[in-house]
């Protein structure tokens, strides 16, 4: 049973994931109708995860839910970006997950669906706060956010540090209210019709795991050498540490062993994309795609095999 704090908004906070998908499918049958579904657009998202979302517009409208609002940080007309990735490679750096901090994710996520509700005052940006908002600011129960972690292993660790109220909203935390970890997710989003989502995450995440690598470079050949083009340029831009000592990054990536290095060395974090990539057949020398799809999508799916997220697949066939 899904238990809500009394008489404040609810705000699902969908990630057109997995455990967010659920998450409201939970919602549709125990009769809890949100007031607002919000998700943050960084730019990045891989493009099935823009096309699920459609799906899910139809789904919702279907069982008469709000639809997805999306929402996108505004940038400065100055600034030369307006997306993450234009971020990332306009100051040569990597997402801050890659130096194992979540700032990313408090700018380009977190901060633009609070501003949607909170409304902002800025020049360049102004918007006016939501109803929802201001029924709290009249005296009101506080906003209840609801945050799609499933009750599985990984989803408990990270549970044990997060916050059920802070001065703004309240957090509840549905999947593991109901006892929901990966395989119920999937059970539930099936049995309701509906496809089950692509993991989702910027197609240039540091948390990417190595099927994802070749599944990208397979699927999206274009996103793949982009990715490795924004690594590139945070390994020999301004911030670079390989120079000196270390030598050249761009002879580095030509050698054929990896040398090691205290901290971050690339968008895999403890490794460098654009090497893996050498190193497993992906890229010639040239940084230059020369794996056919056929291969790359099979040798992806073989690395499936290691579990977690990427059994997802094999769930799926179980339950139909």
């Amino acid at each position: 049973m899904i238990t809500l704090p009394p008489n404040g908004g609810v705000v699902v906070c969908y990630g057109a994931g997995v455990d967010s998908t659920a998450m409201l499918v939970a919602m549709h049958r125990q009769g809890l109708r949100p007031d607002l579904i919000t998700t943050a657009d960084t730019g990045g998202e891989k493009p099935e995860t823009y096309a699920y979302a459609e799906r899910m517009d139809v789904w919702l409208a279907s069982v008469g839910f709000p639809p997805i609002t999306w929402c996108r940080k505004v940038t400065l007309p100055t600034t030369p970006y307006d997306d993450l990735e234009g971020n990332n490679t306009h100051n040569t750096t990597l997402p801050s997950l890659a130096f194992g901090m979540k700032s990313c994710s408090i700018k380009w996520k977190q901060g633009p669906q609070d501003q949607y509700l909170k409304g902002s005052q800025a020049p360049h940006n102004p918007m006016p706060a939501h109803p929802l908002w201001g029924a709290y600011k009249a005296g009101g129960a506080k906003i209840v956010k609801l945050i799609g972690y499933d009750d599985g292993p990984a989803d408990q660790r990270r549970s044990k540090r997060l916050k059920t109220a802070d001065d703004d909203f309240s957090y509840v935390y549905p999947l593991q209210q109901l006892g929901w970890a990966r395989e119920e997710c999937i059970r539930a989003i099936v049995e309701e019709g509906l496809p089950v989502p692509l993991k989702s995450s910027c197609w240039f995440c540091p948390a990417s795991q190595k099927w994802e690598i070749f599944w990208l470079a397979g699927t999206h050949p274009d996103l793949f050498l982009r990715a490795l083009e924004m690594e590139h340029g945070a390994l020999t831009g301004r911030h670079s540490r390989w120079d000196g000592d270390l030598g050249k990054w761009a002879d580095v990536i030509r050698g054929d062993t990896f040398p090691s290095a205290k901290g971050t060395v690339g968008l895999g974090r403890k490794f460098a994309w654009s090497f893996y990539a050498r190193e497993q057949g992906i890229v010639d020398r040239d940084g230059n795609i020369k794996a056919s799809p056929a291969w790359l999508l099979a040798r992806s799916a073989e690395l499936k095999n290691g579990g977690g997220n990427a059994s997802d697949t094999a769930l799926v066939r179980l339950i139909v």
